[in-house]
């Protein structure tokens, strides 16, 4: 389970101070699946940041599973079951498909388990396995390859930021699936970062994040009608 406790984060330039994160609180149960919205510059981004160990609150507690993990490195959370997609992924010249899901894994994979985790994101994977994780695959491409790292790293708390950001319809119909089948078979729990509806639509809970403050969080079923009535109302012409 995470528990964030009164988080806090801000940042110093030549105007000054500037708040981010203002007194943020929340829990995340095991095997839940929470979608984290809100506002362009609202703190979502640099939340699921500070959940990674990215960036260090300036104030505030997180803890995971009953330990204090607020000093911890980035490393010391990944040993701790803890997972981190960014939006722009990293690509690598001269790794492979296989190379790259084995360096997750820890171990070198067989071949059929690497192919069933590049099925699972929807990539054929004759045609993934042996490919370069390099310039020359799609933005898509390569968000369903980390997804997939992901996935074989057997994650307690898998953190997503924007991953429909710069993606077809094509690949982002493909994302989304993958995020039912995660949601639906295994026990690992999720944190997104979107915007998007139907990534709302399959989750357990929805936070809203606005002006560095959780603005409200609940189940997806009470939560979401009022953001759809929200939207619908300021598109309405008076």
């Amino acid at each position: 389970m995470l528990e964030l406790k009164h988080i806090s984060f801000n940042v110093s330039d030549d105007k000054g101070e500037k708040d981010i994160l203002k007194d943020i609180s929340l829990t995340v149960e095991d095997g839940k699946f929470l979608v984290i919205t809100g506002p362009n510059g609202g703190g979502k981004s640099t939340l699921a940041k500070v959940i990674m160990g990215i960036e260090k609150p300036t104030g505030g507690q997180i803890i995971w599973n009953g330990q204090d993990i607020t000093n911890l490195s980035i490393t010391e959370r990944a040993k701790l079951g803890i997972g981190y997609a960014f939006q722009h992924p990293p690509r690598f010249k001269g790794l492979s498909g296989r190379d790259l899901l084995s360096l997750a894994h820890g171990s070198t994979l067989p071949e059929d388990q690497c192919c069933m985790y590049l099925t699972q994101v929807g990539l054929c994977s004759k045609d993934y396995l042996n490919r370069q994780v390099d310039n020359s695959l799609s933005g898509g491409e390569i968000k369903r390859i980390e997804i997939a790292t992901l996935m074989a790293r057997d994650l307690s708390l898998a953190i997503y930021d924007e991953p429909e950001a710069g993606i077809d319809l094509w690949s982002f119909n493909m994302l989304v699936e993958s995020f039912k089948g995660i949601s639906k078979t295994r026990k690992e729990s999720m944190i997104i970062i979107s915007h998007q509806e139907r990534i709302m639509k399959i989750a357990d809970e929805i936070a809203v994040v606005a002006d560095g403050y959780v603005k409200e969080i609940g189940p997806r079923e009470d939560i979401f009608p009022k953001l759809m009535s929200e939207f619908d109302n300021s598109c309405t012409f008076r």
